[in-house]
């Protein structure tokens, strides 16, 4: 392993090798920025795609084709007068109507114009070809609807024109995913500002920036391929998550060797000498990071549910890919810019490395937890415990359609009109398919149904017959699905029916019942891998008991501060049914890996100077970095709350407020002071444990040295 590292370093760091590493990564990026632009022609965006094969909405997909074409999006466009319709605005909407049959994707023709019961709202419902278009393409249907809708809006006289259902919330989700770069702009502005302050140098972060430039990329031009060839499903919000964890890991990444890296340059004369020291020492660290992270995403490939399956695979990329362009470009590119880059702090040659001040923050945190680590420790956990009940507030049951944004887009507006004005089901209806046989019983079970409004007669093709139901509630709310489960139990005991339940509110209620499953299923599973690479690294058991302890319960104090910031701060309907599962994969990834880096260092500390030393000299020592990073990671992911996507906005908050409730609070406090009470028992059964006397007296000041390098 030692000889690998050291023939690795020696590369990118060499005087020859650092220009072979820029003019290969030089090679690859010409052609992965051509395969990365193209993601968006793989990505599925539909819900139905998110889906495993032998959900029952998926199989209803296939039974309907033979009655309507199976890929198409409702559009409802939807008219209002508050003083009533006019004869004058029925005309219109009857021309529009017909002008609707000409837009290119359109299916059909198109039903409607239909009055409201009250007389002052119309309604159309139009067919949306998915398969012409492809997912991009509904948002551009939608707009040619809406400017022949809009186009004459003088001659209306203040006549509404709002065009709503699944494929006005596609579209505008598409517009919303539209802002993806500016999503990178203000990710990368983050971290350019964080690493100002860090460094205090105006070039420095430009290379952490490139670096991360080329390794997004590259990961996006590695999924495009596995999309394409592999069968990989990966959607807009793959997209969105894969910027901000790379952007995000791999300056954590640059952080650790830049460190380090400064430090061996104040120790050597020759800047490729200080690099080989700097990514030696550095990279067993960084390596047991990136690939903590990356096995913990790629346990997602577990899942039922596809897009969540997706993301798994995608994200680990991302993140091995960051590892691999920190771990190569990175340090050719400060070689070759030399010390100058560091200006206008150029660290010279034959200075006293910098240690861990005796009087600096984190030294001062140790003393004061030292004094009473015990009630230290039991105090912050009980604290985390209470912030912990907040999860009694989280409704991960999924978002209407109009509750998918943070705005009030065309959609949301439209969808509260039509609301008013017609049964919530209208034009998105529950599809029973069915033996043509038993058509008049599944008809009459379906009636019965408590939430279904109206049910139309039996379409007979093919020894098959399609029933649509019309739903009283929104088709995307809980309400909803709690009427398609209700539903579908009361067909099922058709006899001979054969009748399966689909529909855009099924598709949702089978996405949320697999996200359930996925939660229950692979959280256990994330749990014993983590816990297995940490004795693995640290060879004990206590201790990875121990951290594994304070990541779940920071994990459940972040979800319980997050579910009451959600609703009473931001008034979110709710959650996602996958955000507890991503999140929570998230946090305990990103959470373990900073108590990596401390722990690591502080059993090297614990091999010469004792268990309560090391653990406030690696307090003191690894506080500065890890912080640093942690702030960044914070930082990449608190940018996505400028998509205008609740899903977006609540992941972003919980990993940021998790990320550094990890770094400030858990590392530094609960997991130190537990290592001060705990002692030598931390290392158990390992041969440290049986070590009672310090081996020798301390030569050096605390740096950073171990806890990059620990082996």
């Amino acid at each position: 392993m030692a000889r690998t590292l050291a023939s690795l370093a020696s590369l990118p760091s060499g005087r020859v090798g650092k220009w072979v590493v820029l003019a290969l990564w030089a090679v690859l990026l010409v052609p992965a920025l051509m395969l990365a632009g193209r993601l968006g022609e793989v990505e599925q965006n539909d819900n139905s795609a998110w889906l495993p094969g032998d959900a029952e909405s998926t199989r209803v997909v296939k039974r309907v084709a033979r009655f309507q074409p199976a890929d198409t999006v409702p559009a409802i466009v939807v008219y209002d007068r508050p003083g009533g319709v006019t004869a004058a605005d029925l005309a219109k909407a009857r021309a529009d109507a017909e002008a609707f049959r000409g837009v290119e994707g359109v299916e059909g023709t198109p039903q409607g114009p239909v009055p409201s019961e009250d007389g002052q709202a119309l309604q159309t419902v139009v067919q949306v070809h998915k398969d012409r278009t492809g997912w991009e393409g509904i948002g551009k249907v939608v707009d040619a609807l809406t400017e022949v809708g809009e186009g004459k809006k003088e001659d209306a006289g203040g006549l509404g024109f709002h065009v709503t259902g699944p494929a006005g919330q596609a579209a505008d989700s598409i517009k919303a995913f539209g802002g993806g770069g500016g999503l990178t702009a203000i990710t990368a502005s983050v971290v350019v500002l964080i690493l100002l302050l860090t460094y205090r140098s105006p070039v420095l972060p430009l290379l952490p920036l490139l670096t991360a430039g080329g390794a997004l990329v590259t990961s996006e031009a590695v999924i495009y391929g596995l999309a394409r060839n592999a069968g990989l499903t990966v959607n807009k919000q793959t997209g969105f998550v894969l910027t901000v964890l790379v952007f995000g890991a791999a300056t954590d990444y640059a952080l650790l060797l830049i460190s380090r890296y400064r430090e061996e340059l104040r120790r050597h004369e020759d800047r490729h000498e200080a690099m080989e020291r700097a990514l030696r020492r550095s990279g067993p660290a960084i390596v047991a990071s990136a690939a903590t992270v990356a096995v913990s995403l790629a346990l997602l490939t577990l899942a039922s549910l596809n897009s969540t399956q997706g993301l798994g695979p995608a994200c680990a990329v991302g993140v091995l890919v960051g590892l691999l362009a920190m771990t190569t470009l990175m340090p050719a590119l400060l070689v070759v810019c030399g010390r100058w880059i560091f200006w206008p702090t150029t660290p010279s040659y034959d200075a006293t490395p910098p240690g861990a001040a005796a009087d600096g923050l984190w030294a001062r945190v140790g003393a004061a937890v030292s004094g009473r680590p015990r009630l230290v420790w039991a105090g912050t956990a009980l604290v985390l415990a209470v912030m912990t009940l907040g999860m009694l507030a989280l409704r991960a049951d999924g978002l209407a359609g109009k509750d998918q944004f943070t705005g009030r887009p065309q959609t949301v507006v439209g969808e509260e009109i039509r609301a008013r004005h017609f049964p919530a089901g209208s034009g998105d209806p529950v599809l029973v398919v069915a033996q043509a046989d038993a058509a008049q019983g599944v008809r009459t079970a379906l009636s019965g149904v408590p939430g279904v409004a109206r049910v139309a007669a039996p379409v007979v093709k093919g020894g098959e017959a399609l029933v649509l139901g019309e739903l009283r509630d929104d088709p995307s709310s809980t309400a909803a699905m709690r009427a398609v489960e209700r539903a579908r139990a009361a067909v099922h005991r058709v006899e001979g029916a054969r009748a399966q339940v689909g529909g855009t509110t099924a598709v949702l209620f089978d996405t949320r019942e697999a996200a359930d499953r996925d939660s229950a299923v692979i959280i256990p599973i994330v749990l014993v891998v983590v816990f297995l690479v940490l004795a693995l690294l640290l060879r004990a058991i206590v201790a990875p008991l121990l951290l594994m302890a304070t990541v779940v319960l920071s994990f459940g104090a972040t979800m319980g501060v997050s579910a009451l910031v959600f609703e009473h701060v931001f008034h979110f309907a709710g959650e996602e049914a996958s955000f507890p599962l991503l999140a929570f994969v998230f946090l305990v990834a990103l959470g373990i890996d900073y108590n990596i880096f401390l722990v690591t260092r502080v059993r090297e500390e614990a091999l010469r100077h004792g268990t309560r030393r090391a653990a406030l000299t690696g307090l003191s020592a690894t506080g500065g970095v890890i912080t640093s990073a942690g702030v960044v990671l914070a930082g990449t992911f608190a940018a996505m709350a400028s998509l205008p996507l609740v899903f977006a906005a609540e992941l972003g908050f919980a990993v940021a407020f998790g990320v550094l409730l990890d770094t400030l609070v858990v590392r530094s406090v609960l997991v130190t002071a537990l290592i001060l009470d705990v002692g030598r028992w931390m290392w158990w059964p390992s041969g440290l444990f049986r070590r009672h006397t310090t081996l020798q007296p301390p030569t050096d000041r605390p740096d950073l040295e171990s806890v990059l390098g620990a082996r």
